[in-house]
């Protein structure tokens, strides 16, 4: 049964679509999760048409330092003594009937994910999805000279032989769960299928980074068979490497060790315990996931 919680404005005709999801929050390392999904909103020109209202989903006011509570609480901009805007979370879905796909864009909930995933679980009901695409990113030992890493998991063994041939590697992980996982574990009992793709991006480089927004729309829309002009993408991320470049040639141990990641990236050599690397970007106050 659908939650109230989720809004439904429009039905778009579909052929059993593809669902694609992005959130904010733990596995948007870079804004390549969410920058992806908005990427083809805005090449797709897809449509708003449904929403899952964010009450109960959140935790507004945590207790603990600022640095840890302004993590919880919805984002104002007060300019002049007047409130410019509140911002609270969004989860948003859009549609693109020519490509047969939904795209949502979303925050990962603090609680409640049962029937959070039940509001997603009745869209794909509502529609006839048969798989669900997530994309997600996290900080990795990878350098910022080559395109991300790209690490898949998925719902049922079979999909395997699918996504093998599009170059990703499997995961292999344990520790901490995400709203992703539980939509995975719980999708077969709805008749759906769903591969998460996770890519491995630069630990050291902070904040959005667009070569790997790129990169990871480009490979998203070749799995979906979807041809987009991505000029505009290719050229940001030329730029935004020429100016890493730039500020990693005046740091010389930074240069050093981007070198070694080079060298075992090209060797196809996954190390994710590099030790001294490591131990460099820890000290650099830099978590690698």
């Amino acid at each position: 049964m659908a939650s109230d919680k989720l809004k439904i404005y429009s039905r778009p005709k579909f052929n059993n679509p593809r669902l694609l999801m992005g959130f904010s929050g733990w596995m948007d390392g870079g804004d390549v999760s969410t920058g992806t999904v908005q990427c083809l909103i805005d090449k797709l020109d897809a449509q708003r048409f449904a929403e899952i209202k964010p009450a109960g989903f959140y935790i507004y006011s945590f207790p603990g330092s600022m640095e840890v509570t302004a993590l919880f609480r919805p984002h104002t901009q007060i300019k002049d003594g007047v409130i410019k805007s509140y911002e609270i979370p969004t989860n948003t879905f859009f549609y693109s009937e020519q490509h047969n796909l939904i795209l949502f864009s979303g925050k990962e909930p603090n609680l409640n994910w049962e029937e959070f995933s039940e509001c997603i679980f009745s869209i794909c009901a509502e529609f006839s999805v048969e798989i669900i695409y997530f994309i997600g990113s996290v900080a990795g030992l990878v350098p910022h000279t080559r395109e991300p890493r790209l690490f898949c998991s998925v719902s049922q063994s079979e999909l395997k032989e699918t996504f093998q041939h599009y170059g990703v590697k499997f995961t292999n992980y344990e520790g901490p769960a995400s709203i992703v996982t539980y939509l995975t574990a719980n999708c077969g009992n709805q008749n759906i299928k769903m591969v998460s793709l996770v890519a491995a991006i630069p630990a050291y480089v902070q904040g959005s980074n667009p070569k790997c927004i790129e990169a990871v729309t480009r490979r998203i829309a070749g799995m979906l068979e979807m041809e987009i002009d991505s000029a505009d993408l290719m050229a940001m991320s030329d730029e935004f490497e020429k100016k890493l470049n730039e500020v990693v040639q005046e740091q010389p141990e930074l240069e050093s060790n981007i070198h070694k990641l080079e060298e075992d990236y090209d060797n196809e050599i996954f190390n994710n315990e590099m030790g001294a690397l490591k131990t460099w970007l820890e000290q650099q106050g830099i978590r690698v996931d």
